[in-house]
């Protein structure tokens, strides 16, 4: 079928029981991006055609997100290290069993999350606008809180996010896709297919389960990494955006630093969806980290 990103075809594969929803194209080393919230496999449609050229890209929609299946259970089954193993399944399936790997955002804390379980089958990480969940919790305090406000609301141990979302969810992911977006940053067709992908009620559900997972699943695996001395063994990129005059809680250099020993790092303005806003840039900076 073909795929919104240009010269890519999307396709079905079953993997531990889910379907997930593929977008693939390119050939050469193979090269797994992961898209963030509240978005899907689209987040890449810039920068994946540029990296094609020289890679075989691989886009698949999270589970629970866009068209791949919502996985049952409770939260623990959005546990970034149960989506990890998946998408280290799901490569292996394609053939590849060593690959690099490039996420943005909740993408990213599965791309970290693989390179930290998986480091025979992760060759190069790429993480971009996000640091590991334990750092971003510890990092939240005071009016910091409001910038992350839905980091909290979201991982609430009910059906309350789930029912308010439920009520109006293009204001509500709509909200976020302008917020933290330049202006001009999505198309008409593409901001709604970010929100027809959103308004699904399983959907809305599973990201709640996603974001109830890194409040209470996600930040003590990466503690318990941190205590035992667990590093990222992959060359990696740590990508974020410009602040502007606006002070960070944390600084995002000095916590990579501290999680990969050969870690390179590049900030950019153009806002949180910086693949969308800087392809040539992000494009340019994954060449370099897998060359």
């Amino acid at each position: 079928m073909p795929s919104m990103i240009s010269g890519f075809d999307e396709h079905t594969v079953r993997v531990d029981g889910l379907d997930l929803h593929v977008a693939s194209g390119g050939e050469g080393p193979p090269l797994l991006l992961l898209h963030g919230f509240p978005q899907t496999h689209l987040t890449w449609r810039h920068v994946a055609p540029a990296l094609a050229d020289h890679f075989r890209v691989i886009c698949p929609d999270l589970p629970g997100y866009g068209a791949s299946a919502k996985p049952a259970g409770g939260h623990e089954q959005y546990a970034k290290r149960v989506t990890a193993a998946t998408m280290v399944t799901l490569m292996r399936q394609l053939g590849h069993e060593r690959f690099s790997l490039v996420g943005h955002d909740r993408g990213a804390l599965v791309a970290f999350r693989a390179a930290l379980d998986h480091p025979d089958a992760v060759s190069h990480l790429g993480v971009i606008d996000v640091i590991p969940t334990a750092d971003m919790w510890e990092s939240l305090a005071g009016v910091g809180g409001v910038f992350g406000f839905h980091l909290y609301f979201l991982a609430q141990l009910n059906d309350l996010p789930e029912r308010m979302i439920g009520a109006d969810p293009d204001m509500f992911f709509g909200y976020f896709l302008d917020a933290w977006a330049e202006a001009g940053t999505f198309d008409a067709e593409v901001r709604e297919a970010y929100l027809a992908a959103m308004r699904d009620p399983e959907t809305i559900h599973a990201i709640c389960q996603d974001y109830r997972a890194s409040a209470f699943v996600d930040a003590a695996h990466d503690s318990e990494d941190r205590q035992a001395g667990r590093r990222v063994k992959a060359p990696t990129l740590a990508i974020w955006q410009d602040p502007g005059d606006m002070v960070l809680p944390f600084d995002p250099s000095a916590i990579w630093h501290g999680w990969a020993p050969d870690v390179r790092t590049l900030m950019l303005p153009g806002g949180h969806f910086l693949p969308e806003t800087q392809p040539d840039a992000v494009t340019a900076a994954i060449r370099d980290l897998i060359s």
